[in-house]
């Protein structure tokens, strides 16, 4: 059996951000316990050279929601703005994301996943087809800033584990 382009996206991102939603719960109920405060944290980096907890969650809803609009588009760019989100307004931007890809239909990727996506990054433009933009870039830039965004709770100490990152399996039923 086939699976579509749909199926190999919408679907994987809304697993993951409603697991990034229900570790940003816990991280906020842990902080607030035994802190740091949730406006220190946002500014956490795992190492110097890796942007802060803030961007991490940004850049994750960025390559699900700004993927799917990318593809529709067929221009897919780096953010232009870096909002200073506290804690409160990223788990706000993850609950919108979700809500938002819940509205994308199946007929409606689908119809795109032979597009033409261009990536334009300063100068550079990178042309792909929707679905390897989709398989080769953004699915892996979605997990790469998810797991950081978990892993910075792990290192302050936040109680989450394999589960907490994995989400809810999408069970035969």
């Amino acid at each position: 059996m086939a699976i579509s382009f749909y199926d190999a996206s919408i679907p994987s991102y809304l697993q993951t951000l409603q697991a990034v939603s229900g570790f940003l719960d816990k991280g906020l109920a842990h902080l607030r316990e035994h802190g740091p405060s949730p406006e220190e944290l946002v500014e956490t980096r795992l190492i110097a050279d890796i942007h802060p907890f803030r961007f991490q969650i940004q850049l994750a809803v960025r390559h699900s929601v700004g993927a799917v609009e990318a593809i529709r588009s067929g221009v897919f760019r780096p953010p232009t703005e870096r909002p200073q989100y506290d804690y409160a307004q990223l788990q706000a931007h993850v609950a919108d994301a979700i809500e938002t890809l819940k509205k994308v239909t199946p007929a409606e990727l689908n119809a795109r996943e032979d597009a033409d996506v261009v990536l334009e990054v300063m100068d550079r433009r990178l042309a792909f087809t929707a679905t390897d933009f989709l398989l080769s870039f953004s699915l892996p830039n979605f997990y790469f800033h998810a797991t950081t965004a978990y892993d910075i709770l792990r290192m302050k100490g936040v109680p989450v584990g394999k589960r907490d990152f994995m989400g809810q399996p999408r069970l035969k039923g």
